[in-house]
């Protein structure tokens, strides 16, 4: 690769500036404040800058400087002498209905434009890493006898406090810490959507500022948006504390789970026991109890908010690497990137790549619909000896194989940017295993976050950014069409039966020869001999039984008990948990050959319901609100329930005799039964394709409704 290639990947790719442990800035001025972390020195930097934007035609603007990019789009760029005069452009223009390119974060604008990023030449434990958890009387700040009780602080520089007090001595005593510790990072679980928020309106109510920032300035709330994860968005508002990142790991969690599924809940607690974080000594206690506990055994709630807090940095050391190395490269403050979108981060790249060249960004083409990758279910019910393989990188692969580019990158830059992120995150998985302990760590975080953009190349071609291309999205998805069944050609001419194809993997029962997992490995090695050049298939697991019902529905068994459940038909977070447990039950009636045992749960489960004698735990159900359920017949409905929270939370409500909804820590033995003895009913029904023709006798209708009324439905919606 020639030099002058070479430095412009690597500038495209990180950015033309070299400056190292870049872990916050100030974008308030034209003069900017970088803060510099060199090993437990923070330093302080100025950089001049101008805000900018860039318009199809040109503006003229009063105090601004306008350029004539090369190429056709946005091809007048204009800087501001103050960001006020930005500001003021901006407005006109859109008031006027004048489409630009004005990025609305001015530390973007300001990363973009030096070519700055966060964290060069660190790793995830360099940055100082606060964790903050509160513990309140009341879970809504706007009950009139909320308070403060006991907030405990950690970081992972070996501090841990749990501050009490009046209120107003813990705001005060946060205050010191804050410029004590001098954080880079500071992290909670729902730190957004509670503890920020909580404190800010107690230190509001008690006349103590929080002086947070890193020039003693007070969090600010942003405006309210869209977190984007797994092809949903969830809404909330973002704090900028100035110089610092906030981190929800709640956010963090929910992303990591994307594609794993693994998790049941999304809650601290939960997770922490799942990833084996909870130590022996873990203390739990009961929230609705808090109050109480705090009068009784304050030494209790203490040493229950210091586990959380250790659990929250643990667990952002699992979840959050991958954004950290990311923020390495996209020109956006880590805090923006583990809460931006995976295809935003590769608008971000070419975008900041053609200014810095001095070349216009293209008009994007008009969105249209593109083709998905192939699905197919061939077998259904229990299938034992099964495995999976998948392509590596499918889309990514074709991309470069075949020369897939937007039509709009006229300087080239798409193609050697995959490349060289393919060829980078290769290496690291190498180092990775050639290591142990942090430097592993290490390694994993940095490859994570090369996989992260790699695989948002694609969608970025059929998106709404700058350079998408959808008859280039088309040709991708075409080509995995062909790879995908040309693999299930392949696997069923050398004896194999596939039971389900999925865009780029197929899960098969290999030939009765094929037996041991290395046996297992060489036959998948030799199907990905027969692929053409560029393609390669791996062996991406192995299981004793899979239970497969419909097209992304199955439950995975594997070989020493271990079960991954795939698709809302079967499972889903807001499922009431004794659903979840009859389900898990009658699994192990079918996996174990007692299919015909499913009729005694059922019924017996049925008594109990009709008894009266479930838990409300059992029934209650979590549920996010939306601007659907604060509204119409819904909100009256739920009127008692939600009168104290807000679009986007999330409650556990459960439906009571009279069709109401309410809290489930306001449960008065009034709940629907014959509610859930339907509910029980549409459970049982997800099994009915591997129960088979007995379902009706096994699990008979509660209401002997004809099977076929409720067979198009999952879930009884609890606003509907």
């Amino acid at each position: 690769m020639a030099t002058e290639d070479a430095a412009n990947l690597n500038s495209a790719l990180f950015g033309s500036d070299s400056r190292e442990g870049v872990v916050g800035c100030d974008t308030s001025g034209v003069v900017a404040r970088v803060y510099r972390r060199v090993g437990d020195e923070l330093l302080t930097e100025t950089v001049e800058w101008r805000p900018w934007l860039a318009a199809a035609a040109r503006q003229s603007f009063p105090n601004a400087r306008e350029v004539r990019l090369e190429g056709e789009g946005y091809c007048w760029h204009s800087t501001f002498d103050s960001t006020a005069a930005f500001h003021e452009a901006r407005e006109a223009l859109r008031q006027r209905q004048v489409d630009v390119v004005a990025p609305g974060s001015l530390d973007r604008q300001f990363l973009m434009q030096t070519g700055i990023t966060f964290f060069k030449g660190m790793a995830f434990d360099d940055v100082r890493r606060m964790q903050v958890d509160i513990e309140t009387n009341t879970l809504s700040s706007a009950n009139p006898d909320a308070l403060v009780l006991m907030v405990a602080v950690s970081d992972n520089r070996g501090f841990r406090e749990a501050v009490s007090g009046s209120e107003a001595e813990i705001l005060l005593r946060l205050n010191e810490i804050m410029l004590e510790r001098d954080p880079d990072v500071i992290e909670g679980h729902n730190i957004f959507g509670f503890d920020l928020p909580y404190l800010a309106a107690r230190s509001q109510a008690c006349g103590v500022p929080m002086t947070w920032g890193r020039d003693g300035s007070a969090p600010r709330a942003g405006s309210r948006r869209n977190l984007p994860f797994g092809g949903i968005t969830r809404p909330f508002t973002p704090v900028y504390i100035q110089g610092r990142n906030v981190i929800d790991t709640l956010f963090g969690v929910q992303r990591y789970d994307v594609g794993r599924g693994e998790f049941t809940s999304h809650g601290l607690k939960e997770v922490a026991a799942q990833l084996g974080l909870s130590g022996p000594d873990r203390v739990y206690v009961d929230r609705r109890q808090m109050d109480r506990l705090w009068k009784d055994d304050p030494g209790l709630v203490r040493a229950y908010a210091l586990d959380d807090v250790r659990e929250t940095g643990e667990l952002a050391r699992i979840v959050m690497p991958a954004d950290f190395f990311v923020s390495q490269m996209a020109p956006d403050s880590y805090q923006a990137n583990a809460c931006g979108g995976t295809g935003e981060k590769i608008n971000l790249l070419l975008m900041r790549e053609y200014l810095r060249r001095g070349h216009a960004i293209p008009n994007p083409s008009p969105p249209r619909a593109v083709a998905g990758g192939y699905t197919e279910v061939r077998r259904t019910g229990l299938i034992e000896r099964v495995v999976k393989c998948d392509v590596e990188s499918l889309y990514p692969s074709l991309m470069l194989s075949r020369g897939i580019a937007p039509a709009s990158d006229t300087l080239g830059v798409f193609l050697p940017l995959l490349k060289e992120l393919t060829a980078r995150r290769l290496e690291a998985k190498v180092r990775k295993n050639e290591s142990a302990g942090t430097e592993r760590a290490t390694w994993d975080g940095l490859q994570a976050s090369f996989k992260i953009l790699i695989n948002s190349f694609y969608g970025y071609l059929g998106a709404s950014f700058y350079f998408n291309d959808p008859d280039a999205a088309e040709r991708v998805t075409a080509g995995g069409q062909e790879i995908v069944l040309r693999i299930v050609s392949e696997l069923e001419r050398t004896g194999s039966a596939v039971i389900e194809v999925d865009t780029d993997g197929v899960y098969f029962q290999p030939p009765e020869s094929v037996r041991t997992p290395e046996e297992e490995e060489r036959y998948v090695e030799s199907i990905s001999a027969s692929m053409p050049e560029g393609i390669h298939i791996a062996h991406d697991g192995r299981w004793k039984v899979m239970l497969s019902l419909r097209v992304k529905n199955y439950i995975l068994v594997g070989y020493e008990g271990q079960r991954i459940y795939r698709g809302a038909a079967l499972r889903s977070r807001a499922d009431e948990p004794f659903g979840h447990a009859f389900i898990g039950k009658a699994v192990d009636l079918i996996i174990g050959g007692r299919t015909g045992d499913i009729r005694d749960l059922y019924l017996g489960l049925m008594k109990d319901i009709d008894q009266g004698r479930l838990k409300v735990e059992d029934f209650s159900r979590r549920t996010r609100v939306t601007a659907k359920s604060l509204e119409g017949r819904s909100l009256q409905r739920a009127a008692g329930a939600l009168s104290s929270v807000e679009q986007g939370d999330y409650v556990r409500l459960y439906r009571r005799g009279d069709g109401t909804l309410a809290l489930m820590e306001d449960y008065a033995g009034d709940e629907d039964r014959e509610h859930l003895k339907d509910k029980l009913y549409k459970f049982a029904l997800r099994l009915s394709p591997l129960i088979g023709e007995t379902f009706e006798q096994l699990c008979p209708n509660p209401r002997g409704r004809v099977r076929k009324e409720l067979a198009g439905q999952q879930s009884l919606d609890l606003f509907e």
